[in-house]
């Protein structure tokens, strides 16, 4: 045998082996991480949590919000956004701004947009919001929902598609580290790259209503939580997918029981 043979067949060894160490890594990352049981009775309590009702066994609630005991909690955490009244913990240039300076703002939530445009900047908003996350490791949740993944739709074209995926890539490395699945928030435009992204489950707001579930379906197979805030959206849903996914009709505000505007119902 050659010199040339040995070292070809050599280094095809080593790739081999280090293909199957990769695999290995994944098969034992992926076996930590659990995911939402589909099609099953969901709640969705960012606004505030309450006692579940009869038969949910996930619930979705704030990352500043105790897990419910028994079930399959999902940590909702604002990541591409900033919560009102919280502008002041953050560093000033990592919020958003256009060619005035002016902040550029979620006008629909009074939320200001953080600004993912360079790397620099997404790995230090991503070390805060992972800090979040990390809470709700702690805490005993099994999922996180990082919210307003579209925020560059809303950015005045100051934002790309590409920021975004690159951002939450970050956010979804870092979840897998912890054990945790992580959900597509929306997006449906996007629901293409989760893969490559790192993303486990879909959470689609008013998929029915806008007739986007097939598009989740297509991307997340079962995997998707569908939650409504309409009779018509609800009964679209229902219609179609209350077999096999997970389907909540929430009120816009998701108040708790015994406020006037509280809403909840399913297929």
């Amino acid at each position: 045998m050659s010199r040339l043979t040995r070292r070809l067949l050599a280094a095809a060894a080593a790739t081999a082996l280090a293909v199957a160490a990769s695999t290995l890594t994944r098969t034992a990352a992926d076996a930590a991480v659990t995911l939402p049981p589909a099609h099953a009775g969901f709640d969705y309590q960012i606004g505030g949590a309450y006692t579940p009702p009869a038969g949910v066994q996930v619930v979705t609630r704030d990352r500043t919000a105790a897990p419910a005991a028994g079930l399959y909690n999902i940590c909702y955490v604002n990541a591409f956004q900033v919560q009102p009244g919280e502008q002041d913990q953050w560093e000033p240039d990592l919020l958003l701004r256009d060619a005035n300076g002016e902040l550029v703002i979620d006008e629909d939530w009074g939320e200001p947009l953080l600004d993912l445009r360079t790397a620099d900047k997404r790995t230090r908003i991503a070390a805060k919001v992972n800090g979040w996350i990390d809470g709700c490791a702690a805490k005993g949740y099994q999922a996180v929902e990082p919210d307003n993944y579209d925020s560059y739709t809303r950015s005045r074209d100051l934002l790309t598609a590409a920021q975004a995926k690159a951002f939450l890539t970050l956010l979804a490395t870092h979840a897998h580290g912890k054990n945790l699945a992580i959900a597509q928030k929306n997006t449906v435009e996007l629901a293409g790259d989760r893969h490559a992204v790192g993303l486990d489950f879909a959470v689609a707001e008013d998929c029915g209503q806008y007739r986007e579930c097939a598009d989740y379906v297509d991307a997340f197979g079962n995997n998707v939580i569908v939650i409504e805030y309409t009779d018509k959206g609800r009964r679209t849903a229902c219609s179609q997918y209350a077999g096999t996914l997970s389907i909540v009709q929430r009120d816009v505000d998701v108040s708790t029981p015994g406020d006037p505007g509280y809403v909840r119902k399913t297929c």
